[in-house]
């Protein structure tokens, strides 16, 4: 689906997706999870991707299946480099009021993956938590 480039749009989507979630018996977990990393990336696509431009839209695609969400988000604007965006959790970043996005959407949902233009983000949540590789554990220490 395509939806205007307004930040408003997303509560529809997210309604949406959400009422899906809770019919196929995803976990109240799972529900704030997919919420919080979906408005995430509608955000980042509506501010950053499309600058607020009105006559671009953002398409979402998704799918639910017994196991699993995958979420696709994408906009219409140049792209970025994800590993370029300075992690919010060290020096001045501390104390900026933005850029916490990204590490949001990694954080909740297991698989968090840009298309090569950076235009486009593929978001996946499983239902059974994967377990953590030794260098994932080591990641997040």
């Amino acid at each position: 689906m395509a939806v205007g480039s307004t930040l408003s749009a997303s509560e529809d989507v997210c309604r949406g997706i959400m009422s899906r979630l809770e019919d196929c018996g995803f976990s109240r977990e799972d529900l704030f999870a997919v919420h919080l990393a979906l408005q995430e990336a509608f955000i980042n696509a509506v501010r950053h991707g499309n600058k607020m431009d009105l006559n671009r839209q953002v398409k979402i695609e998704y799918s639910i299946d017994s196991d699993k969400i995958e979420i696709t988000v994408a906009d219409e604007g140049d792209g970025f480099d994800p590993q370029a965006v300075p992690d919010p959790r060290c020096g001045e970043n501390l104390y900026k009021p933005g850029g916490r996005g990204l590490l949001l959407m990694c954080s909740y949902m297991d698989v968090v993956e840009h298309n090569q233009q950076g235009n486009s983000v593929c978001m996946v949540r499983h239902r059974e938590r994967p377990p953590l590789t030794e260098d994932l554990r080591r990641k997040q220490a």
